[in-house]
């Protein structure tokens, strides 16, 4: 019996690693899509220099209703638009679009990074969105319960996209990160989690 269970652990742990492990090599594929060096994700921890903070609890919805990716991106798009954070978001929706096209924003561990440049951004944001269900990214492990929909001006800020995307990438490899996010049901915190952990 105390043989099963420690070979029980020890099969624990190999999952683990690997699930660990299988999360970077998605995550190294996402940047290299967007040419973010695998360098540039593994730096130590420093924050994104930005005038406002990427997250708020008004574009952050806990436990949301869509079943698509599509719904969801649209949704997240919705408060960045009411918040002022996006101008228009047709022609945003039409960038995620197009990038969602070239690669799948969906990564092993239940995470999903749609993202995207727009003319149409006036202040880089991060709008965050937890689903109790998951919802389809293209991950290959499945559904994604954490969404966070990237916007960041075509100019100005810097290279602020590609900052906030690597720093999102570098944490979400972390598996205390994740789980923090997904048991926090108050949309207050999950953007003081992020804000602090991107702009930090």
């Amino acid at each position: 019996m105390i043989a099963n269970k420690k070979i029980k652990q020890k099969h624990t742990v190999f999952h683990n690693v690997f699930v660990v492990e299988k999360c970077k090599m998605n995550v190294y594929s996402l940047l290299s899509s967007t040419k973010v060096s695998t360098e540039v994700a593994t730096q130590p921890n420093k924050g994104v220099s930005l005038s406002n903070a990427v997250t708020t609890e008004q574009i952050v919805i806990v436990d949301i209703a869509a079943s698509t990716k599509e719904q969801a991106v649209r949704e997240l798009a919705e408060r960045l638009l009411a918040e002022g954070r996006i101008t228009e978001i047709e022609p945003y929706l039409e960038a995620v679009a197009k990038r969602e096209e070239h690669f799948p924003t969906g990564i092993e561990g239940g995470i999903a990074i749609p993202h995207a440049q727009s003319d149409y951004v006036v202040t880089p944001s991060v709008a965050v969105a937890t689903s109790a269900t998951g919802i389809d990214f293209g991950a290959d492990d499945g559904p994604s319960n954490l969404i966070f929909l990237i916007a960041a001006p075509a100019k100005g800020e810097g290279n602020a996209h590609l900052e906030i995307l690597a720093k999102l990438a570098r944490k979400v490899m972390n598996e205390e990160f994740r789980e923090s996010l997904r048991a926090e049901k108050s949309a207050a915190k999950i953007a003081e989690i992020i804000t602090r952990e991107v702009q930090g």
